[in-house]
């Protein structure tokens, strides 16, 4: 199991929030790029970025964090946030993004979602954030009738590379995953699943493994707060 590093960017710096909420902002570095380099140097071998601005513009505002990020590591990333377009898309991998994650757009323009993958096989992950089983796009500011579970099925012939699938109600809350429904979802697809919101120990991350119908798992604050230890995870993930 993979476990994603995340480097969430508001207003240029890498910043954790509590549920989504932009208003609950803890920084955790002024430079993303160092963050990222940081990550790297203990072995992870892939990172997690978030543009959140971006995600509520519903376009890119974070791009120089990471562009810098990506001309200093060495390690495939993907990208989630304000990618909403083809262009967009384009223009992200070929900067040498390894992954984008498409959210919003996963709701609102499903085609969009399937012209991507064909085009950039391997290269287009769809991140469902829910909230009792129900999407919220937007940046999670905006609630939908649609089912997770529903969602990812309807993209099973679409040769996306992964779900990223995060409950948004245990998001920078450290009160740990919610196995239970990202194993049900992981059961219910064919697709790769990524676990998120929630991981804070080292015991979340091997139960997450221990369903063996994971593929991934992506931790923010619990790294930064040396709530996980990530060269411990990385031995007890390998």
């Amino acid at each position: 199991m993979i476990l994603y590093p995340a480097i969430d960017l508001k207003d240029g710096q890498a910043v954790r929030l509590v549920h989504g909420d932009m208003e609950k902002v803890t920084v955790f570095n002024e430079d993303p790029a160092a963050q990222a380099r940081a990550f790297v140097d203990a072995g992870c071998t892939w990172l997690h970025l978030v543009d959140l601005n971006g995600a509520f513009a519903g376009t890119p505002v974070n791009a120089a964090p990471v562009e810098a990020i990506l001309s200093q590591c060495d390690v495939p990333a993907q990208l989630g946030g304000g990618i909403r377009d083809m262009a967009t898309i384009e223009m992200w991998l070929s900067k040498g993004l390894a992954r984008v994650i498409l959210g919003t757009v996963a709701v609102e323009n499903p085609d969009l979602v399937r012209d991507a993958a064909r085009a950039f096989p391997g290269c287009v992950a769809v991140g469902i954030d829910a909230r009792g089983g129900k999407v919220a796009t937007k940046g999670w500011a905006t609630e939908t009738d649609v089912d997770a579970t529903d969602l990812a099925k309807s993209f099973e012939d679409a040769g996306v590379a992964a779900i990223i699938y995060t409950d948004i109600n245990r998001d920078g809350a450290m009160g740990g995953p919610n196995i239970p429904a990202t194993r049900a979802l992981a059961q219910a697809v064919r697709i790769p699943v990524i676990a998120s919101g929630g991981v804070s120990s080292l015991e979340d991350l091997k139960a997450l493994k221990d369903t063996q119908v994971i593929s991934g798992a992506i931790s923010g604050r619990a790294l930064y707060d040396g709530a996980i230890d990530l060269q411990a995870a990385l031995r007890a993930l390998a």
